[in-house]
């Protein structure tokens, strides 16, 4: 089968809608490309952006018997919803928690055998909360960790934004080599997780982590993982 997202949204109504509800970024209407900066200090609202991601999603024994090219494979995934605020998760970032401890449990792993997280990181305030949601998930895993966000590069695809970070996820495993945090240049939180500010980090990735988190408290956990052999 195949499966993704799309949306193209950058029309009147549609940026209308989000300045309403003070969600875009503003403070850099002069400086576009500097305008997605998760978890910097001078972030002031996401961006908006366009676009698409479609992937193959095959049984292993049939893609293994047609000699096709296995980029990765689906381990586990969760949702929860909290319902706490039409736009705000809550402070403690449970309902992001929750879902990544139900995907780990929906792939048999342990939390900290996940080497990457993609993280919805949409340069708002609520980038620091789900830092701390990944933080509880991880546990000790947490001080050696790699977070970055892609949203920094290509902005808030919206509906297209799950998608097309699970594949930056399935090349980040392919080519083992993490995307980088852009614009990252003062960082308002305290982590020892590895941000990867401005430049890609080249390391060892078996399972990979997608976080998706929308308005309304609805959230996605993916975890995709390397196919050996």
């Amino acid at each position: 089968m195949v499966a993704g997202g799309a949306e193209s949204a950058i029309v009147p109504i549609g940026i209308a809608g989000f300045i309403a509800c003070r969600a875009l970024c503003t403070a850099f209407n002069d400086e576009p490309t500097k305008a997605s900066r998760p978890y910097d200090k001078d972030r002031d609202g996401f961006v908006m952006g366009e676009g698409a991601g479609i992937v193959v999603l095959e049984e292993y024994e049939h893609a293994k018997a047609r000699g096709a090219k296995i980029y990765a494979e689906v381990l586990g995934y969760a949702l929860s919803g909290d319902a706490y605020h039409i736009t705000a998760p809550s402070e403690d970032g449970d309902g992001g928690y929750r879902a990544m401890v139900g995907a780990a449990k929906d792939a048999g792993i342990d939390p900290s055998e996940i080497n990457y997280v993609n993280s919805h990181g949409t340069s708002t305030m609520a980038d620091g909360i789900e830092l701390k949601a990944i933080e509880r998930f991880w546990g000790e895993r947490a001080k050696t960790g790699t977070v970055s966000s892609t949203k920094s590069a290509i902005g808030h695809l919206l509906g297209g934004a799950g998608a097309v970070e699970a594949i930056f996820c399935t090349l980040a495993i392919r080519d083992q080599i993490v995307p980088p945090t852009l614009n990252l240049d003062n960082p308002d939180v305290e982590t020892a997780i590895d941000l990867v500010p401005h430049t890609a980090k080249k390391m060892t990735i078996h399972k990979a982590m997608s976080n998706s988190f929308g308005f309304g408290g609805t959230n996605a956990a993916l975890i995709l993982g390397k196919v050996e052999g």
